[in-house]
């Protein structure tokens, strides 16, 4: 009786593996049968990766061009009125300092949101419209370094445009 358990056993085992053997090749086949489907849908993910990663950078190139456009149009404002105080009569100077100071700061707010170096450069030109905001006027060397300052400001603004794709 030993002898003829050992023949069913090895029967079993040689059943099970065909059931296995069976079962991978249907799989293989479906995968056979499906390839098509199973690319695409391989491509279909792939491209809404792609998708949602050009929206996000279309979305940021958009809020730099736009706030750096906005920078661009304070600098030019600022510097007019830098070039009215240096210039222009003592009456009202007091006013268009104010007016100076709401132009750098918002110029320094808005810039923080910016690539590059402009929210350093905008920095020194408050840094630089602090120190030298009382001299305009009577010293062309503080209107010169607010001059500056602006123009740097507004490079660095060009570079972070011209960095966009």
């Amino acid at each position: 009786m030993a002898g003829d358990a050992r023949p069913d056993e090895i029967k079993t085992a040689l059943n099970r593996s065909l059931v296995r053997m069976n079962r991978f090749s249907t799989f293989k086949e479906q995968v056979r049968r499906n390839l098509v489907a199973l690319i695409s849908l391989a491509i279909a993910i792939t491209s809404l990766g792609y998708n949602t990663w050009r929206n996000e950078a279309s979305e940021h190139n958009r809020n730099q061009r736009l706030v750096s456009i906005e920078v661009l149009l304070m600098l030019g404002d600022l510097q007019l009125l830098t070039m009215d105080i240096h210039y222009g009569p003592e009456a009202g100077r007091a006013a268009k300092l104010r007016n100076g100071w709401a132009e750098v700061l918002t110029i320094r707010d808005i810039s923080m949101v910016t690539a590059g170096r402009v929210p350093d450069a905008a920095e020194h030109l408050w840094e630089t419209w602090d120190s030298d905001r009382a001299a305009l006027g009577s010293s062309r060397e503080a209107k010169d370094r607010i001059i500056s300052a602006i123009d740097d400001v507004r490079e660095s603004t060009h570079d972070v445009l011209k960095s966009l794709d």
